[in-house]
């Protein structure tokens, strides 16, 4: 399976955000957002248009190492939000990502985390997409909405965390970590209407695989939910068989990126 365009990343964090922003109007700013405990509505918002002004400044800056992310994570004074205010905030923050990425070009070099060290500002365009996707699904939740992701996106949203979990962070051993490698350790993916991926555990570290055989555990269902699965966000159409111990020690490991609250 083939990665989206730089385009069309730049493209859906502008329609991600416009689709996030019509699924709270006129919901309560207040409510929890579950799959985010200590954020209400208004601070989960808050939380993606800093994500955005802060990978926006990283992108137009070219910066060479980390930037403060104040804006993204301390939201202790966003309890009450004016629904006025966040909507064109939101996608005034989006556009002007997208703009920048644009303005940069695929190929231009920034600081990112998962380098820690300059690499392709093309990694922005993607994880701003898909930071706005997952954040929809959460904002959906609390404000009473449906949630649906055309199947391209969720695809490649789901070979994204694939490619997250072959990092060294994902599998090597630590204190208090569980091994994650060891013989007879396979995971099959099944996206009932998109594709399959085979996770391998057996060798020295993770190796995927679009397709399938036999597995030490199954997770199947429409490939949205199976995105959502990684992310530990409600997927109950999802159907896991196997050593579903195994399945939730990689998304703990995979997912070790996920370090700042609300993630």
């Amino acid at each position: 399976m083939t990665a989206l365009s730089f385009d069309r990343h730049c493209d859906e964090i502008v329609t991600q955000t416009e689709r996030l922003t019509t699924q709270v109007r006129g919901a309560d700013m207040t409510a929890p957002v579950l799959s985010c405990p200590g954020w209400n509505l208004g601070q989960l918002l808050r939380h993606v248009g800093g994500d955005h002004r802060w990978a926006e400044e990283i992108v137009r800056t070219r910066a060479a190492g980390p930037i403060p992310d104040d804006l993204v994570n301390d939201l202790s004074a966003y309890t009450h939000e004016d629904e006025a205010f966040l909507i064109p905030w939101l996608i005034e923050g989006a556009a002007r990502l997208s703009a920048a990425l644009r303005a940069a070009g695929p190929d231009a070099q920034a600081w990112n985390p998962s380098e820690e060290r300059s690499a392709p500002v093309a990694f922005w365009a993607r994880r701003m997409t898909y930071e706005t996707v997952v954040h929809r699904a959460d904002a959906a939740r609390a404000a009473g909405a449906q949630f649906a992701l055309e199947a391209d996106l969720a695809v490649d949203a789901v070979e994204e965390w694939l490619e997250y979990s072959t990092l060294p962070e994902a599998f090597e051993p630590g204190p208090d970590l569980p091994d994650l490698l060891g013989p007879d350790r396979t995971l099959h993916f099944d996206a009932t209407d998109a594709g399959e991926w085979l996770v391998d555990l057996t060798g020295t570290r993770p190796v995927w695989r679009a397709g399938t055989d036999t597995a030490t555990a199954t997770a199947r269902g429409p490939v949205a939910d199976l995105l959502l699965f990684f992310y530990k966000r409600p997927a109950p159409t999802i159907r896991t068989q196997g050593d579903t111990a195994l399945l939730d020690l990689w998304r703990i490991r995979a997912g070790f990126w996920l370090e700042a609250p609300g993630e």
